[in-house]
Parts: C-alpha cells; structure tokens; sequence
C-alpha cells in the first residue's frame, strides 16, 4: 500500500518563506505537489522525476524549488516570496514506475496573510 507522509506548510506574511516535504514508498517515477485554493481548481505547482526533470507551474518559476531525494523517497517544495494568492491547500503526489495513476498526500494549509 503507497504511502505518503506530508509536513511543513502554516501560516506566514507575504514575502516569507515555508518548506513542504513529502515521504513516501515505492519505486517512485515522479513527485510533486498541487494545490487547491477555496473555490477554485487543483493545480499543479511543480514536480520532479526520478531523473531530475522538472516542471513548474508559472506562478511558481522564480519562486518555488522542488527536490528530491530518489534514496529516501523524500521531496521538498521550497517556497519563497509567498504571496496571499498562494494560500491553498497543498497537497503532495506522486506517481509509480509503469503505473499512469496518481497517490496523493492529505494536504496541507498554506496561508499567506499579514
């Protein structure tokens, strides 16, 4: 059974900084993270493959660094110059070697407010 084990997220003022982490098991092809604000879609933010190829969202670009650890089964979303309109929920994924389907994480709260 796949399993993933999210922290960080919280609260912090616009121009702060949070960190997201992510565990999870399995031979692992591609992690990362969406997010879901109230009443809008969930959106990707960013994610990693195995190989280290990297998408962002363009919201993201400039601001937000995704990472892995292949040996740990860990990735983090480094997040910088948080903006209000980045409050969401953020919830990790990932996807399995040869599977087309989605694991997702229980999400966390991100709230950018002064």
């Amino acid at each position: 059974q796949v399993q993933l084990v999210e922290s960080g997220g919280g609260l912090v003022q616009p121009g702060g900084s949070l960190r997201l982490s992510c565990a999870a098991s399995g031979g692992i092809f591609i992690m990362g993270w969406y997010r879901q604000a109230p009443g809008k879609q969930r959106e990707l933010v960013a994610a990693i493959t195995r190989g280290g190829i990297i998408n962002y969202a363009d919201s993201a670009k400039g601001r937000f660094t995704i990472s892995r650890d292949n040996a740990n089964n860990t990735a983090w979303l480094q997040m910088d110059s948080l903006k209000p309109e980045d409050t969401a929920v953020y919830f990790c994924y990932i996807r399995l070697l040869g599977e087309s389907q989605n694991y997702w994480g229980q999400g966390t709260q991100v709230t950018v407010s002064s």
